[in-house]
């Protein structure tokens, strides 16, 4: 480990990821202390404008700034849909940055050529398979992704039907895994409906806990946990939900 109590930077884009993530590494690794910036205006105008615009990619630059700044060991981003602004942003510190995706990725390369990607908001679903395609050319791997956007789900969530948004999802997923050889849910979210979901053909794995794993791994000196950004210095097992084994928010 870098230190005896290493300090972490979360950066996050809504408020609900606080508690999950904060939770994880003090499970994890609880000499560890724990420190959050939220920006809870990244994600609306991510979604107003479909896609990071020059403000959020600021933004997030003097949000990893201000963590090094602080004295951080470890930067890591939470929300899928401004992994590539984060990257980018990685390039103008010297800490090592993970996103919460990255091992996400590197184990749905590892498991199959054929991967499903499952999301509610395109805004996620394009940075998450574009994540992937990177990772499978770093790992020397051939895949083919199945884009699966839930239209509509979104809106029914924000309208305060999380019930029918949990049904389009999981009518999603049980779908894909007729197809794929592994699903990854884009939006750390959808963790918290996957009890739902039941054993399934194939793995179904989700971002939290295996990025917070990735994270721990590499304080703990791992060296196949370095972050390996795609386009910087620095990058990132929700639990997979299989024939073994198989958060609760506003898509991110």
């Amino acid at each position: 480990m870098t230190k005896a109590r290493p300090l972490i930077y979360i950066v996050h884009t809504s408020f609900v990821s606080v508690k999950e993530l904060n939770k994880l590494f003090a499970d994890m690794l609880p000499e560890a202390e724990v420190r959050n910036i939220v920006d809870d205006s990244l994600l609306p105008e991510v979604l107003a404008h479909s896609g990071v615009t020059a403000a959020v990619h600021e933004r997030m630059k003097k949000y990893f700034q201000a963590a090094e700044s602080a004295g951080a060991d470890l930067i890591f981003n939470q929300c899928s849909s401004v992994g590539e602004a984060a990257d980018a942003a990685a390039q103008g510190v010297s800490v090592p940055v993970i996103k919460v995706d990255a091992r996400m990725a590197e184990v749905a390369c590892q498991t199959g050529r054929r991967i499903g990607v499952v999301a509610t908001l395109e805004t996620t679903l394009g940075p998450t398979c574009r994540l992937i395609e990177r990772t499978a050319s770093r790992l020397g791997r051939q895949v083919e992704i199945s884009r699966c956007l839930v239209a509509g789900a979104f809106d029914v969530l924000i309208g305060g039907n999380r019930a029918k948004h949990n049904q389009m999802v999981l009518a999603a997923i049980r779908d894909l895994v007729t197809r794929v050889d592994v699903v990854v849910c884009a939006q750390g979210s959808m963790t918290a409906i996957l009890p739902e979901l039941g054993q399934t053909a194939v793995p179904v794995l989700t971002s939290p806990v295996l990025g917070v794993e990735s994270a721990v791994s590499f304080l703990r000196g791992s060296p196949s946990a370095a972050p390996k950004m795609p386009v910087a210095k620095a990058s990132a097992r929700g639990r997979a939900s299989g024939p073994a084994e198989a958060r609760s928010g506003v898509g991110n």
